[in-house]
């Protein structure tokens, strides 16, 4: 694998309960990916695994409100689920799918990832790893007054 690909480790996504970075997405957009474990990846489209531990990577978004999963304190988790923040729906880690709350009946969008030698990397061919943690604006605040100082 093409080490600019390299996004983490299997181990770290253990130990830290998932992992956040930014990729590019085909349409030269940016987007928030996290990377979860997934304790049976199994034949799940886009997981991966290393030995008898998995990970899986889904866009950082809930479907029903476009709400983050990750806000910067890593994603709420539970059994092998991710928790959406705002109203509670689950979303199995491995398949994305939510049989729940308000986004009942929807699937993650999911990214592709391989392992190596107990590496993560992105295998997307839609995405470009940019860098790890989530998209920042270096850009300040904006204003929309027309006083200027």
């Amino acid at each position: 694998m093409a080490e600019d690909a390299r996004i983490t480790t299997v181990e770290d996504v253990y130990e830290e309960g998932s992992v956040l970075f930014t990729a590019t997405n085909s349409f030269d957009m940016d987007e928030e990916i996290i990377v979860v474990p997934c304790e049976d990846p199994g034949e799940t489209e886009g997981a991966a695994a290393n030995g008898d531990r998995g990970v899986a990577a889904w866009i950082n978004r809930c479907t029903h409100e476009a709400q983050r999963f990750d806000t910067g304190r890593g994603v709420p988790m539970r059994d092998g689920e991710i928790i959406c923040p705002k109203h509670g729906s689950f979303f199995d880690a491995c398949s994305g799918d939510c049989d729940n709350g308000e986004a009942a009946g929807t699937t993650l969008p999911g990214i592709d990832v391989a392992v190596e030698d107990g590496a993560v990397f992105l295998a997307d061919e839609d995405y470009t790893f940019e860098h790890e943690g989530g998209i920042e604006d270096d850009d300040g605040p904006s204003s929309t007054s027309h006083v200027g100082f």
